[in-house]
């Protein structure tokens, strides 16, 4: 017994110093090296640093609100030019409404005058007939003189009217500046939503607005075209371009896709133009002038021979020979009248005027592209070409087959194939 206690003790006792042992035991720190420590700046040098660092975050931010207060600038300027080309776009909507109701006014004129004017005259030419042919005497002679006069000089009076304003040339006017109006808006259309306008695309968009109120002008009083004018001229719906007197030769390489041989096609069918369908379209545009003025000039001179023979019906005198100058006249009267206005000679007229005007706008626009010096200033060269292209309603293929056609010709003589297909 008194050993289990003595060997307890033991026990405890060794397990109780392992125990100490293990609570007063440090584990080893590591070797520490020496310790650099930051030297303390001086007074100078602190001041100097803080300075350049204020300097350099200072800058960067003033730079950042001057692009900031431009770009603001920039794009309020844009803005302004695009109220500016909507304020034109919505003019030239309206001058499409009011050429279009107006060139309906127009053509109701024509049909209306036509009928009246040739029932006028079978009118008073039936009446003429009845007094011959009845031998009326007294009042009723008298009657019948009057009124036959009477009628004949009114559709004189209303043929010269009409002749002098040629309703069927009026309502072509009016077509074409309606076609040419939708034709620029779907140009301002097309530069809006291209994005980025500029001031230059304004001036030209208001130079093509005042050019086409020139060219078709609304009202008839004062600024009526001329509709029997000396000489045959095409119309011009477009702002003048300024053009040197000769093209001189540029080197190009491919600039703005512009090439030699693409400026020597537009050289070569601008002369097509200018020998074929310019100068076809003057002939039958001199043709169709020189009709209308001997129908205008032909119809109120009869309508007035039949209302002078009138006077002398029913004479027994004069014989038969009023009569026969009274059905006479007032037949052909009828024929030329509804020749004329009836098949719209001035409507024909202005078609040809208004080609030859097509076909000096193409010239006008190579002549004043290929003259620029400076390629990059032009418009695309390849675009170009495909707009030549369709306005003369070819492909592009054909278009330099008739360029080099043009080309190989024999010095003096010329192709006969027109450059429009269209026409």
């Amino acid at each position: 017994m008194a050993s289990l206690q003595a060997s307890s003790t033991l026990l405890f006792s060794s397990s109780s110093r392992r125990l100490a042992n293990a609570a007063i035991s440090v584990p080893k720190l590591p070797k520490i090296n020496k310790v650099s420590v930051p030297k303390i700046q001086t007074r100078s040098k602190l001041v100097e640093e803080l300075t350049n660092g204020f300097v350099k975050t200072i800058i960067p931010l003033e730079r950042t609100d001057v692009n900031t207060y431009n770009s603001e600038e920039g794009q309020t300027a844009s803005m302004e030019i695009r109220a500016q080309l909507h304020a034109i776009l919505e003019a030239v909507a309206d001058r499409i409404e009011m050429h279009n109701n107006i060139g309906e006014q127009r053509d109701n004129w024509n049909s209306l005058l036509l009928n009246s004017i040739n029932m006028i005259t079978l009118s008073a030419a039936t009446i003429a007939a009845i007094a011959a042919s009845a031998n009326p005497v007294g009042a009723s002679l008298l009657a019948c003189k009057f009124s036959s006069t009477l009628m004949f000089s009114a559709a004189t009076g209303m043929l010269v009217i009409m002749n002098k304003i040629q309703p069927s040339q009026l309502v072509e006017e009016q077509r074409n500046a309606t076609r040419l109006f939708k034709q620029l808006q779907r140009r301002i259309e097309t530069i809006l939503s291209l994005g980025n306008p500029t001031e230059e695309d304004v001036k030209d968009s208001m130079k093509r607005v005042l050019a086409l109120d020139r060219a078709y002008p609304l009202p008839l009083l004062g600024v009526m075209l001329e509709k029997f004018p000396n000489k045959f001229k095409p119309a011009t719906w477009w702002p003048k371009a300024m053009i040197p007197d000769s093209l001189s030769p540029k080197k190009l390489q491919g600039v703005n896709g512009w090439t030699e041989e693409l400026e020597t096609e537009m050289k070569e069918l601008l002369q097509v133009i200018k020998r074929n369908d310019s100068e076809d379209y003057e002939r039958l545009g001199n043709i169709a002038l020189k009709v209308n003025r001997t129908l205008a000039i032909s119809g109120p001179t009869l309508t007035a021979v039949a209302a002078l023979a009138s006077a002398f019906l029913g004479n027994p005198s004069n014989g038969w020979w009023p009569s026969v100058v009274v059905l006479t006249s007032a037949a052909m009267a009828a024929i030329v009248n509804s020749l004329e206005h009836g098949g719209q000679v001035g409507m024909v007229f202005e078609m040809y005027r208004n080609s030859a005007g097509f076909f000096s706008d193409l010239q006008e626009s190579i002549e004043s592209t290929v003259s620029e010096s400076n390629a990059e200033k032009r418009e695309n060269g390849e675009l170009f070409e495909m707009k030549m292209a369709l306005k003369l309603g070819r492909s592009l293929s054909e278009l330099r087959d008739l360029a080099r056609k043009s080309s190989l010709r024999v010095e003096g003589s010329a192709i006969d194939e027109f450059a429009s297909k269209l026409f």
